[in-house]
């Protein structure tokens, strides 16, 4: 086993780095900044997610996944106080509310504006 072993950052690829910085700092209220010469968020506790601009051709994953189609890699699950609130500005700041929804009064999952699937979650 190895010892003192914490996440330093995520890197998430997308094709607008700087909108999906822009979006992920609006749903969160994290401090933008830059950090590896990326544009970046940090949380109140210290977690620093990095918008890496890719080199190839983004690709978007779909959800519910679908065979043949990008898949997703990763998928954040945001705690809310207010779940139909938080619903509301994650769409005014450019997230979409995914057709299939499978976490009833629970969470809603929604992809953010370079299409990685997010879930907001009741407390």
């Amino acid at each position: 086993m190895i010892n003192n072993i914490t996440i330093g950052d995520l890197s998430i690829d997308c094709a607008d780095p700087t909108r999906t910085q822009d979006f992920y700092a609006a749903l969160t209220g994290w401090e933008k900044r830059e950090a590896y010469g990326c544009p970046a968020v940090v949380s109140d506790g210290g977690l620093l997610i990095l918008f890496i601009g890719c080199d190839y051709e983004y690709a978007p994953p779909v959800w519910p996944e679908e065979s043949g189609k990008q898949q997703k890699q990763m998928h954040f699950n945001f705690q809310v106080d207010d779940l139909l609130s938080a619903v509301e500005d994650a769409v005014k700041n450019g997230a979409t509310k995914a057709a299939a929804q499978y976490g009833g009064d629970h969470y809603v999952t929604m992809p953010d504006p370079e299409g990685h699937p997010f879930c907001l979650c009741a407390k």
